[in-house]
């Protein structure tokens, strides 16, 4: 069963790889690359073909591929925003979680103002959401680690 290239496909993939880099997945980072399936359309069935493909044991269906899917398109600061919301609202914002933001944020090339009207919306929630001061506090660690 092989893969469909696709820009989702790529972008999760990718992703998957960074959380990948130390061997383990945590429930945090799989919180994340769930909420990254979703708004990537990677359906359920695929994502441990996915991780068979970054483990090396399944050929990578973008080897040989000349197109690049990377670069900026529609949705992806949405998509940006479900997934830094998601490591927010865990207790910590880890190490690996970063890494995967950040392999994210440089994938879809998230300009600085884009990610400026993400931390406005974030704020905007503080009130009308349960999770909303923490939250917030997360985001200004989050930022300090890693500053756009």
């Amino acid at each position: 069963m092989a893969l469909e290239p696709s820009r989702g496909l790529y972008l999760y993939l990718r992703t998957l790889s960074s959380a990948m880099d130390d061997s383990i997945i945590t429930d945090d980072e799989a919180n994340i690359l769930h909420v990254l399936a979703v708004a990537l359309g990677v359906h359920p069935s695929d994502t441990a073909f996915c991780l068979s493909v970054v483990r090396g044991e399944e050929s990578n269906p973008f080897d040989g591929t000349e197109f690049d899917y990377s670069g900026h398109h529609t949705g992806d600061v949405t998509t940006y925003q479900s997934a830094l919301i998601a490591a927010l609202d865990d207790e910590i914002i880890s190490e690996d979680e970063w890494s995967m933001l950040t392999t994210l944020r440089t994938l879809i090339g998230l300009q600085e103002d884009q990610h400026a009207m993400i931390e406005e919306a974030i704020h905007a929630m503080v009130d009308i959401d349960s999770n909303g001061v923490r939250r917030l506090e997360r985001l200004e660690r989050f930022n300090t680690v890693c500053p756009f």
